[in-house]
């Protein structure tokens, strides 16, 4: 986690059962860090995954070759595409 994550001043407060207070106090203890670095590191970590998966489209071999060739030879506009584009 870079040293700009642990050093802004934006908060974040959060309300959790004592069992998960405790595993989360655990693990922390285990990784040598505070409590607060632990959960925003890996809350940190969470969102970028998921942010990630969300902007990564995936496609076969074969849906890719049809959208590479849709957009290398793409078909002509139909007229009332051409009538719609003329507007102003």
């Amino acid at each position: 986690m870079s040293r700009t994550l642990a050093s802004e001043s934006a908060r974040i407060n959060l309300r959790t059962s004592t069992e998960a207070k405790a595993m989360i106090e655990r693990a922390a203890a285990l990784m040598g860090t505070t409590v607060s670095s632990f959960m925003l590191q890996n809350a940190y970590e969470a969102a970028r995954r998921i942010v990630t998966e969300s902007n990564t489209l995936l496609m076969t071999e074969r849906d890719f070759e049809a959208f590479t060739s849709s957009i290398e030879n793409p078909p002509q506009p139909k007229p009332a595409l051409r009538e719609l584009m003329a507007r102003r």
